[in-house]
């Protein structure tokens, strides 16, 4: 794994390079994130549905409306 990010480091490419820079820094969260049994795929699910509701609803309501509706459909 040392190669991969030292090979980013050393062919200057800037996208490649960050990417490395910033797996290097978040090492420990993301093996937790790739070892632990733990998913967020419903959290991820509820928020999405959330912002199809607020983008249905941009300019012709207001945030009670939008409230009732999430609301609802939970």
């Amino acid at each position: 794994m040392a190669r991969a990010n030292t090979a980013a480091t050393v062919e200057q490419l800037p996208h490649l390079c960050s990417f490395a820079r910033g797996f290097r820094h978040d090492h420990a969260a993301v093996s937790a994130g790739l070892t632990l049994p733990h998913r967020s795929g419903a959290v991820e699910g509820t928020v999405n549905k959330i912002k199809m509701l607020e983008r249905q609803m941009f300019g012709r309501a207001n945030f009670d409306l939008l409230r009732i509706r999430v609301l609802h459909t939970l």
